[in-house]
This record gives structure tokens, C-alpha cells and sequence, in this order.
């Protein structure tokens, strides 16, 4: 066993694959967790880099989710957690069903603020510990055809500002909020958007890079970075433009039927 930890959340494809990745690389046994069984398929890609894996398929939007992932570290000291597990939703409010737009809340919020709970709280007790959390710049964006997932991302990022306030006293304790903008995964098919703009643009970024600039940040201490230039200069527009502004530019992006060709 490595003498380092830690654990990534949705971790079977995409960015927390790759961060996964990242910190098999650097010495940490890991724990990764997602929701579906392909997280089994990932543990063993992880393995090739020599330190222990273990893979839990569990749903972090449910309370009982989380803690069976916290269960599955055996009660070991967690050194670093990236909190990455997120879905997306698109097509119109309106016609959405409950259920749907309710797992994205459950998820990427309710889920999000209960595994940061429990892990800070016992990171602080030590004053040790590097966290974690994938936000988006989305947060910054009020989000037409895509409204309750950029509703949960701004919520997301405004809290991980909150919480880094609150253990500013916890010199040996870290919070980092990576905000990437849209990425090349399965977020577009799975929040059905495979016929929009933003959905079919060849130009997204790439995970690796995202997981690069993220885990390069958490190993700095720093309190947030945006991935990608592109995504820092709409960051800083978004600022200072009218969120009907905003609004109407992302529905040109997330409005089903934009699809590029």
C-alpha cells in the first residue's frame, strides 16, 4: 500500500477518468467510484501504474450513495478527494420530467455538499488534505435549454468560495474549484444535447487537459482555475454582460436543433 489516498468521484469515463489516471501516476492508492459497472473496467486501466484500486459503483446523488463509497475506504485517512461525479440535462425546463431535473440537483448539489462534509470535516481535525471540486464556468452563465444544470454549477461554485472562507484558518487544508467549460465526454449524450450547438462542436476541450490544469492546481493550493483560454475570457465576460444577455447566447449554444453540421 502507497502512503497517500484518495479518492475520485466519477471516475468510469471523462474527466475523473482522468484524474484518476493523474493520481495513480504520482504514488496514491485510489479509490473510484461511479455509477454504472464500466467503473470496474476503469479500476483495472488504473492498476498498470502500480498502487492499489479499488472500484465502488454507487449513486452519489442519494445520501446512502455516499456513504457507501466513505464505507468502501475502510475507515482509511483520505489525503485527497476530487469531487468530480456531475450530470447534465438539456432541452427546455418546462419540458423536463421531475425525476430528471431532480437527479442533477441530487447530484451534482445535495451529493456534492455531503461527501465535501464529511471529508473536510475530518481533513481539518488533522489540518491535512487536498480537495477537489469540478465546477464549471457554466455557473457563471444562466443556462436556456440547460437551465437546472447551470442552476447546480453556480451553486456549486458560490459554495466552494463559501467553504474556502470558512477553514481559511486550516493552513494545512486546501479547497480548489476547477472550472472547465464545455469537454469532449459522454455529458452531451447523457444530458441528451447530442442535437445542439454546444453538443456536436469539435472544439471542445479534452479531459486530459481539463484533469491536467485541475490536478496541477490541487497540488498547488490554489483556489480555482479555469481551464483553457478560451474559457478564462468568457469567464471574465460573463461578469460583466446582462444575464438576459448571457441567456440568449447560451440558447443559441443548448437549444435543441442548433446542431452543427
Amino acid at each position: 500500500m502507497a502512503d497517500k489516498f484518495a479518492i475520485i468521484t466519477g471516475a468510469s469515463t471523462g474527466i475523473g477518468f482522468e484524474l484518476a489516471t493523474l493520481a495513480a501516476k504520482a504514488g496514491y492508492d485510489i479509490l473510484v467510484v461511479a455509477d454504472e459497472p464500466l467503473i470496474d473496467a476503469a479500476a483495472d486501466d488504473f492498476k498498470q501504474f502500480g498502487t492499489d484500486v479499488q472500484s465502488v459503483q454507487a449513486d452519489l446523488s442519494t445520501i446512502e450513495g455516499v456513504d457507501q463509497l466513505l464505507a468502501a475506504a475502510g475507515g482509511r485517512q483520505i489525503d485527497v478527494l476530487c469531487a468530480n461525479a456531475g450530470h447534465g440535462l438539456g432541452h427546455a425546463f418546462l419540458d423536463q420530467d421531475l425525476a430528471a431535473w431532480r437527479k442533477v440537483v441530487d447530484l451534482n448539489v445535495v451529493g456534492t455538499a455531503y461527501t465535501l462534509q464529511k471529508v473536510l470535516k475530518q481533513m481539518v481535525a488533522r489540518n491535512s488534505g487536498k480537495v477537489l471540486v469540478t465546477g464549471s464556468i457554466a455557473g457563471y452563465i444562466p443556462g436556456s435549454f440547460q437551465a437546472v444544470y447551470n442552476g447546480t454549477k453556480a451553486f456549486v461554485d458560490s459554495f466552494v468560495a463559501a467553504i474556502q472562507n470558512e477553514i481559511k484558518d486550516s493552513n494545512g487544508v486546501t479547497l480548489t474549484n476547477l472550472m472547465p467549460g464545455p469537454v469532449e465526454t459522454e455529458f452531451f449524450a447523457r444530458g441528451d444535447m447530442l442535437d445542439t450547438s454546444v453538443g456536436t462542436d469539435p472544439k471542445k476541450s479534452d479531459p486530459a487537459d481539463v484533469a491536467k490544469d485541475g490536478w496541477d492546481a490541487l497540488m498547488a493550493g490554489k483556489a480555482s482555475i479555469v481551464s483553457g483560454w478560451k474559457n478564462k475570457i468568457q469567464a471574465a465576460v460573463a461578469n460583466i454582460t446582462p444575464n438576459a444577455v448571457l441567456a440568449e447566447r447560451h440558447r443559441h449554444m443548448a437549444e435543441p436543433g442548433t446542431a452543427k453540421d
